[in-house]
């Protein structure tokens, strides 16, 4: 087998197909960038302890089980033994393997070096490697054409699929981010099983496997086909691109609206993928046009997308601002990856424009720097807060990207062009190429500037070229304390000279405040000052599981929300909506904001927002003239009053057709399936479907659906207990019965014959 060079984990081959997309831009390997004093350095050093925090033999239980090895620890519990037992550990080896590579920490290379000698053991025995809980029966009952697939399950499992995609990005991150050999080996291997499991399958059987969610599956099985350059892996690839998606984005359709958000993300990183392997513009442009959608559509000011992991409609983002559930971390870490690698074939800058928009005020503030922990849901909501992972105790899927994210921070600060430097984003950060180093030092963006110092081991001519942000109208660059040549190409600022060591650049990035709507146009603003998205703290009180335990829903904050009406508006003209900030005198980037609703916040000091932590806040702000405002809190607070009555009244609640609170509640079914009419979620079956409550004291059963002269038999504990429509404003409810313990099973059936009503929402109330 031919030996390669190590570059990036989108390294080519150079004997692969000529018919490819090339690379424009040329990222730089994650261990030749080294960040110094920040707040993402900070928070690097955080995330160090959290992973050093965890046990690595929990984590390794799942797979030693599967591989018929006596585990020297239980599984963590959480997500880890509820059905994706094994999922975080490929995370983790992604984590230590980046962790590694961007800062050499001895006891993060001796944990990399332990974690995948273990998975080795486990793997030798036949080459299969996973956690799946009884996954050889799944495996073998696939191998059959025994296909039972849905959104939230494969044969009776919960994703299968997506959760043994994180072992493959797992050994593949530890062997072209951290160079290890045996896991190039365990890779291969692995992608071989996987061809053994399929191998019989038709393109159409496979395709149904696909409507379960599989995480980038397709992009990992692209990645051995660039390290091996076999065929046979590039064949896999494409047998795992989910074509429902596909399609409809080559013909530039978006039908995103209701879909979950981040099973589709990584599909895309993979069509992407392909494209560049295979030279696939066709891909290339699909790919392009998914992100264009979800960035400029889809996404608010953070950077984030999606309400309860799902597409929210893009005329309407009123139910974002108003849900606990916003943009999810994970969808935000994989639409990084995928605008890195758009910006790589096409060296558009604006790209790099998003990809900073999204690490300051997304990624960067969803780990605690003082506590550690990690975010899952960002609200939206006015006067909401955060919750956060704690490393015993909470197995999301957001703390496995969460422990990547911070290895990661330095990997898109710079970037070359042959020999030439692009300087993308200003993080204080030590770069070698070559015999060439750039020191970065700054103070950004509290001081809207950097300074770039260049050190060679004998004088070299090469271009320094920093980007223009779309914030900054007026970038200014000096070399050595003097003014210079400077050209102005591609939304670059280009110096081209022949350098000495010692050699200094000075950027000056004058910012100024901008006022944002969501996308779809209506008066509620987010306030940003350069690339720097603005917050208000708004109290710290009732932050109830702030800290998460190991409920199926500690990640969500569902303590007491406080009615939107009692938020402040901003009343006034959209035409002068940034004159309410003023600059508050010695405090950098602290701005009052004035001309409130409610003259308690008066004057509130708007910061950045990933500075707040620990606390409830305020990122949307709505604008009415004074005459809206006195009819419009009235109509707010009859909303609000109504919503918060039900919420207090609540015990359990489903909304159906989401994944992951239908996950939550166990979800079984016969002959059931989900959609979305409008971006409302339903579910109905000709079998039955039902959900694990849990609900002491619980009285009363209130169902949500779809009138369409359909009707649904309600069975509790296997006892019937009525036949039910949703004539009466799409909604029924009735007494449950006496005597129910905390945990009792629901279940709905259709009548004799028939298909069940669709179910949109379920709630269990006091």
């Amino acid at each position: 087998m031919k030996k390669f060079l190590l570059i990036s984990v989108f390294a080519l081959s150079a004997w692969l197909s000529e018919a490819q997309i090339p690379e424009k831009i040329s990222a730089f390997k994650i261990s030749d960038v080294k960040l110094t004093e920040s707040q993402f350095f900070k928070n690097q050093n955080a995330d160090i302890h959290y992973i050093l925090g965890l046990d690595a033999d929990r984590l390794l239980a799942p797979y030693m089980k599967e591989a018929g090895l006596k585990p020297k620890a239980e599984n963590y519990t959480n997500w880890e033994n509820t059905g994706l037992d094994g999922h975080i550990g490929g995370h983790y080896l992604s984590a230590l393997s980046y962790m590694y590579a961007a800062t050499q920490n001895p006891e993060i290379g001796a944990r990399l070096d332990y974690f995948l000698s273990e998975l080795k053991r486990c793997q030798d025995k036949d080459g299969y490697l996973s956690g799946v809980p009884g996954g050889r029966k799944i495996w073998q009952e696939l191998h059959d054409g025994n296909i039972r697939a849905n959104s939230f399950g494969l044969n009776d499992r919960w994703v299968p699929l997506y959760n043994i995609h994180k072992i493959f990005a797992g050994l593949r991150d530890a062997y072209l981010i951290a160079g290890k050999q045996d896991a190039k080996q365990m890779l291969v291997r692995l992608t071989d099983w996987m061809i053994s499991v399929v191998e019989k399958l038709s393109d159409d059987e496979i395709q149904k496997m696909l409507v379960s969610e599989h995480g980038g599956l397709n992009e990992t099985f692209a990645d051995v086909y660039g390290i091996t350059g076999d065929k046979k892996y590039l064949k896999l690839a494409h047998q795992f691109s989910d074509k429902k998606m596909l399609d409809p984005l080559l013909k530039e359709e978006d039908n995103l609206t209701g879909k979950h958000a981040n099973t589709q993300i990584p599909k895309i990183i993979g069509y992407k993928r392909i494209a560049d392997l295979e030279g696939l513009p066709d891909w290339d442009k699909a790919s392009k046009f998914f992100w264009d959608v979800v960035i400029k559509q889809r996404s608010v000011s953070i950077g984030g997308n999606s309400m309860r992991e799902h597409f929210n409609p893009t005329n309407d983002f009123s139910a974002l601002l108003a849900s606990e559930q916003g943009p999810e971390s994970c969808n935000t870490y994989n639409m990084l990856r995928l605008t890195k690698m758009l910006y790589q074939t096409s060296a558009d800058k604006n790209y790099m424009d998003y990809y900073e928009r999204a690490l300051y005020n997304h990624i960067l503030s969803i780990l605690n720097p003082v506590q550690g922990g990690f975010v899952y849901f960002t609200p939206m909501r006015s006067g909401h807060y955060r919750v956060y992972s704690q490393p015993q105790t909470s197995m999301w899927c957001c703390v496995g990207t969460g422990l990547e994210n911070p290895a990661r921070y330095g990997e898109m600060i710079y970037a070359h062009e042959g020999n030439d430097v692009i300087v993308n984003l200003f993080i204080p950060s030590v770069l070698t190429f070559g015999d060439v180093t750039l020191t970065q030092t700054n103070n950004f963006p509290q001081t809207p500037s950097t300074d770039i110092e260049i050190g060679v081991k004998s004088a070299k001519k090469f271009a320094v070229k920093v980007r223009k942000p779309s914030w900054c109208d007026n970038v200014t660059v000096t070399v050595n304390g003097q003014k210079s040549d400077v050209k102005e190409e591609n939304g670059y600022l280009v110096v081209s000279r022949k350098w000495q060591s010692g050699d200094k650049l000075h950027v000056d990035l004058p910012m100024h405040l901008m006022a944002e709507t969501t996308p779809d146009g209506k008066p509620q603003y987010s306030f940003l000052y350069g690339p720097v998205v603005l917050a208000a703290k708004t109290g710290t009180d009732r932050q109830d599981g702030m800290y998460a335990d190991d409920s199926r829903g500690g990640h969500i904050a569902n303590g007491p929300q406080i009615p939107l009406y009692q938020m402040p508006a901003v009343i006034g003209d959209k035409n002068s909506v940034l004159s309410h900030l003023k600059p508050v005198d010695g405090k950098p980037m602290t701005f009052a904001l004035t001309g409130l609703s409610l003259p308690q916040f008066e004057g509130m000091n708007l910061v950045p927002f990933y500075t707040l932590y620990e606390c409830r806040y305020q990122i949307y702000f709505p604008l009415y003239s004074e005459q809206d405002w006195a009819t419009e809190k009235q109509r707010i607070a009859a909303t609000e009053k109504a919503a918060m009555e039900l919420e207090q009244n609540t015990l359990d609640k489903i909304f159906c057709g989401e994944q992951q609170s239908e996950s939550d509640h166990f979800i079984q079914s016969e002959w059931s399936w989900n959609g979305a009419d409008g971006g409302v979620h339903w579910r109905t079956s000709r079998v039955k479907f039902g959900y694990k409550m849990r609900a002491a004291n619980a009285k009363k059963l209130v169902v949500k659906g779809f009138n369409e002269g359909r009707k649904i038999v309600v069975v509790i504990d296997g006892k019937n207990l009525g036949t039910f429509d949703f004539s009466k404003n799409g909604q029924f409810e009735t007494a449950l019965p006496e005597g129910l313990g905390e945990d009792f099973t629901l279940e709905f059936r259709p009548e004799e014959g028939k298909e069940t009503a669709r179910v949109t929402e379920i709630r269990i109330l006091k």
